[in-house]
Formats: C-alpha cells, structure tokens, sequence
C-alpha cells in the first residue's frame, strides 16, 4: 500500500470515525451539564475538539493500525465524558438521559449522512467526486450506526448497561458494575467475531438492517421533491 492509498483509507475510514466519537462525547458531556453536572464541561469536554476526547490506544493507535493494516477489526473508541451523580438532582433517572446521548447523537448523525447522500445528487458534481462523496458519506453513516448499535448493547460499561441501570434493582447494577472488567473482555470476542462474520453477526446485521429501513424511508421523501 503505497501513501497516497494510506491517505485515502484514513480520509473514507478515520476521519468520519473520530468525528463520531467526538460528537458521541459531546453529546454526553452538553447533556449531563443540561441536567446540573458541570464536571465534563468544567474539564474542557463538551467540545468537537478531538484532542480532548483522544484515548491513544482507542482512538489513535487502534483503528490507525487496522486501516494501515487493511485489518477487518476496525474498532475504536474514546476517553469516557466523566459525570459526577452528585450534582444531578435525580442520578438514576439523569444518567438514563445522559447514557442515551451518546447513541442517539450517532443515529442522528447517520440520519444527516443519509439526507446529505440523496442531496448529493442536487449539487452537480463532477462522476469522480460524486462518487467520493458517497463513500465518505456511506462510511460515515455505517461508522454511526455500528456505535449506535453496539452502544446500546445493555451491559455495562456501555451506555446501554447504563440505559437498562435505570429499571434493575440496585443489586444487580452492582454485581454489573463490579464484572465490568470481565464483561469488557467478552465484548471485545465479539468484537473480532463481528469483524470476521461478513455481516452476519449480532451487531452487523441491525446495522445493515437500520440503514436500509433509513435510507429507504429517506430515498422515499427525496423521490417526491
């Protein structure tokens, strides 16, 4: 692979994929400030600007190694926004809003990746870079939509254990948080086996089956303008 190629993987893969990590922390870090917690924002957080949400393994040398690599394990991930329950007025119920963020923030974001494909064909571009255009914005809605989806996995530490926290007993949120480490583990298995599945497996499949159903459903309302 030579470095004009490595430019172009990083621009289709790496670009659009630190953008929606940014955009997920953010969402976490505005909304816990809206309902009362300063801590994100106070430490510089609730910003687009990547280098404050950059973990180097996760979002550096992880998925850079697996684009330069061609790998199929393209995965990464951010330095968690922190939020302190004791400045939220209700902690069970505000954390529910605020573990949601990150996941609706993607869906959002896809659903804008989506509207921007089908605007495309208004713009009158040039065949070459219509067609770059559409995989950079496909890449991006997919990248979306896979952290949207693995987000709301309900274990912890996803937002998803976060989201289902709100209606377990405090028992078992404990006994969740306390296995943490080894839930982490388990869900990077399924990681790798998500990236060998050929999009049969139980992340890749709601994937491709939410971005038929949006990208019909918004091909449907342009098809009318």
């Amino acid at each position: 692979m030579d470095f004009n190629e490595i430019l172009g993987r990083v621009a289709l893969f790496y670009v659009p994929f630190l953008f929606a990590l940014c955009f997920h922390e953010f969402a976490h870090g505005w909304v816990a400030k809206k309902l009362g917690d300063p801590t994100a924002d106070n430490m510089g957080r609730v910003t687009m600007n990547p280098l404050v949400h950059m973990d180097l393994m996760g979002t550096v040398i992880f998925p850079l190694f697996a684009i330069i690599g061609s790998s199929p394990l393209f995965f990464g991930w951010a330095k968690p926004v922190p939020v302190s329950m004791a400045n939220l007025e209700n902690p069970k119920k505000d954390m529910f809003w605020i573990a949601l963020a990150g996941p609706a923030s993607n869906f959002f974001l896809a659903i804008i990746g989506l509207i921007l494909l089908n605007l495309r064909h208004f713009a009158g571009l040039p065949y070459e870079m219509n067609e770059v255009l559409y995989e950079l914005l496909q890449m991006f809605v997919y990248l979306n939509l896979f952290l949207a989806v693995f987000n709301m996995i309900p274990v912890h530490p996803l937002d998803g254990g976060k989201i289902l926290a709100r209606y377990l007993p405090i028992r078992a949120n404990i006994w969740l948080e306390q296995n943490s480490g080894t839930i982490s583990m388990v869900l990077f298995g399924l990681i790798i086996l998500d990236s060998l599945s050929s999009g049969t497996s139980f992340v890749a499949m709601p994937v491709r089956f939410l971005y038929n159903v949006l990208a019909t459903s918004i091909g449907y309302f342009f098809a009318f303008l």
